[in-house]
């Protein structure tokens, strides 16, 4: 089953790039991240991508790299927060691979953003008001493709991933 791709999925500033490095390597899995990878590919940073082509615009660099990255066999891939905003994107991810929705409460959100410039979704005068939108519209999308769910406040990295990890062998050798 090493060759199953796992994808991690949440809210942003939840871990997911985080998790997924430590996740890859404790695995021995290649890791990537779809923002960086749109990044990389563009050649500037996502919010100019906002700002110029719009959230459509990015949206479909995002449906691109996933469609490309997923089809990939044994890695370790951290998705956008909007990326299952698009049914092609949650298709894709659950056929393709175990998802893994990674879960934290939106005080723990909100205070992990606050001072956070770089995420074009939170440039408004409530980034809290913002994030309740979010969480309310994507949380049940990450629920629909979700293999297993994980509550990431509860340890720290280095427990989290090995909680995780133990709960991915778990899940392949029974599913």
């Amino acid at each position: 089953m090493s060759t199953q791709n796992i994808f991690l999925v949440g809210l942003m500033a939840v871990g997911k790039s985080t998790v997924g490095k430590r996740l890859a390597s404790v695995l021995g899995r290649p890791f990537f991240d779809s923002d960086e990878e749109i990044e990389r590919r563009a050649g500037a940073a996502i919010s100019w991508i906002f700002d110029v082509e719009g959230e459509s615009g990015f949206r479909d660099r995002e449906e691109q790299v996933i469609d490309e990255l997923s089809q990939r066999e044994g890695i370790v891939l951290a998705t956008g927060g909007g990326a299952v905003l698009r049914e092609t994107n949650r298709r894709r991810l659950a056929q393709r691979g175990m998802v893994v929705h990674l879960h934290s409460s939106l005080d723990r959100l909100v205070t992990r953003t606050q001072n956070d410039r770089s995420r074009p979704l939170l440039q408004s005068d409530d980034p809290r008001k913002v994030l309740e939108e979010l969480y309310a519209e994507r949380e049940p999308l990450y629920a629909e493709i979700a293999d297993l769910k994980i509550l990431t406040a509860q340890q720290g990295v280095n427990g989290l991933v090995s909680h995780l990890a133990k709960k991915i062998h778990a899940q392949m050798s029974t599913g």
